[in-house]
């Protein structure tokens, strides 16, 4: 026999499977076990408290109605969370509130620990500990003191320190941090979380790559623990996802990101990704995932110019224990025109040198060094680098190459990032087109056909090539 406050639950079911649909029903109503009826107020039981979180954020006025249909306009609700009581005599922990004003204890509901932590599989510690002590898997080396302020990356900079001050708070959620390989954006999205760790140690901090967060939603995926992965994600107060581009065409992988990124956005959590390339320039991602990328800022970090590589050589030195002379300063500065990694690949072949050949740290070993390692090596080179690189020249925005724009000054470049990326790259002409301007292969076809008679008729033009050239191999 049924007693008074399941028959009134029963009666709100069968109203609420009517408005919603089937799937959101059994997902978020199934699970919820009527406890008692007192004076008007039900009390229900919720198995996490992320489901309290999520009937708030999206079901109130629903609840409102159909509560207030069996019980009149006085009717409230308790919510019941379930948690893991095993080091306590405590029982389950009941929040409190007229119904649909739970916004006032929400932080307080979103701080509890979940029910059972060993069924709520963790990827990063032994299953059954608590939250608080996830690991954050940052390298404490990549901070804000070793990370070089230059032109290159003073935005994105300034951007990571306001995060690490006030995460999730600004408007600058969620950061995308973008760039070519190697300028710096795992560093700075790094730095931005050992920042957010000092200033407020019980943030719950995460850092992971777009390859372990696919592997882990595969793994789920295969082991019916979808809700599980999920759920361990949302506890997260500082999400950190690196190349989130390898998210492009996985599907089931951006679905379960999608939901994610929106439960901690609505709750005042903080979202840091990094790119090989802009929003606009992504493929393979579903619009909606695509639209939420832009909610915040995306700043991007270029190449460093001369003297940030100078400092940058400085401080990396410096790091080694080593000093490096004025002149070799500036001449690998100089010379050596690559990213940071490659810049402490330098340094590296110079402590080896002085280390094992007993060779002097100088400028003699400096250019040895430079010609031996990096004149001659092999570039990998993207359309993206391309683009950046063919931009820089003519003093435009990558964004102009993009447009539908005439301009005479805006189709040459185009038209000669085309021609680069046919003969630099791999790609096809249909990529080509698709990542410059989204053009068909054909209008690759003419416009390096465009190139090659310009290469041989006009001097300046040769020239533009010949320059060009020398900067994507540098």
């Amino acid at each position: 026999m049924k007693h008074k406050h399941e028959d009134v639950w029963y009666n709100c079911l069968q109203i609420i499977k009517d408005n919603i649909p089937t799937t959101s029903f059994e997902t978020w109503f199934q699970r919820i076990v009527p406890l008692r009826l007192e004076q008007n107020v039900l009390t229900i039981q919720v198995p996490t408290a992320f489901y309290y979180e999520y009937l708030e954020e999206h079901y109130i006025d629903l609840l409102k109605s159909v509560l207030r249909k069996e019980l009149g306009k006085d009717a409230k609700l308790e919510y019941q969370v379930v948690i893991d009581n095993s080091s306590s005599d405590s029982g389950p922990l009941t929040v409190k509130y007229p119904l649909g004003q739970g916004s006032n204890l929400q932080n307080r509901a979103l701080q509890m620990p979940l029910k059972d932590p060993s069924v709520l599989k963790n990827p990063f510690v032994i299953p059954g500990i608590q939250k608080l002590q996830i690991n954050p898997q940052l390298d404490s080396t990549k901070n804000f003191d070793n990370f070089i302020e230059g032109d290159c990356n003073r935005l994105a900079r300034s951007a990571g320190m306001a995060i690490s001050a006030s995460p999730g708070r600004s408007s600058f959620n969620p950061l995308l941090i973008y760039g070519v390989p190697g300028v710096g954006k795992t560093h700075l999205a790094q730095a931005i979380g050992i920042g957010v760790k000092e200033n407020f140690p019980d943030k719950i901090v995460l850092y992971v790559t777009a390859n372990t967060f696919q592997t882990q939603y595969t793994d789920a995926s295969k082991n019916n623990s979808r809700n599980d992965f999920t759920h361990f994600y949302q506890m997260i107060d500082v999400l950190i996802i690196d190349d989130v581009h390898e998210f492009s065409g996985k599907t089931g992988t951006q679905e379960s990101f999608f939901h994610i990124f929106n439960s901690l956005h609505q709750t005042g959590k903080q979202l840091i990704l990094t790119s090989d390339r802009p929003p606009i320039e992504l493929k393979g991602f579903s619009e909606r995932l695509l639209s939420r990328f832009k909610w915040g800022l995306s700043v991007e970090i270029e190449m460093p110019d001369e003297e940030t590589r100078k400092e940058i050589f400085r401080r990396k030195a410096y790091n080694q224990g080593i000093e490096l002379p004025e002149e070799v300063l500036e001449h690998l500065s100089r010379n050596i025109s690559g990213n940071p990694r490659e810049i402490e690949s330098a340094i590296i072949h110079l402590l080896a040198n002085s280390t094992f050949l007993q060779k002097k740290i100088d400028l003699d070993s400096a250019i040895q060094v430079a010609q031996k390692q990096f004149q001659h090596k092999t570039v990998e080179i993207s359309i993206p680098y391309i683009i950046q690189v063919v931009s820089n020249y003519f003093d435009l925005d990558k964004i102009d190459l993009q447009t539908k724009s005439r301009k005479r000054e805006i189709v040459q470049a185009r038209q000669l990032a085309m021609y680069f990326s046919k003969k630099l790259t791999k790609s096809s002409l249909s990529t080509i087109g698709a990542e410059i301007g989204g053009k068909n292969h054909s209008t690759v076809v003419h416009s390096c056909k465009t190139v090659d008679d310009l290469y041989q008729h006009d001097k300046i033009f040769k020239g533009y090539i010949e320059d060009i050239m020398k900067k994507l191999k540098s």
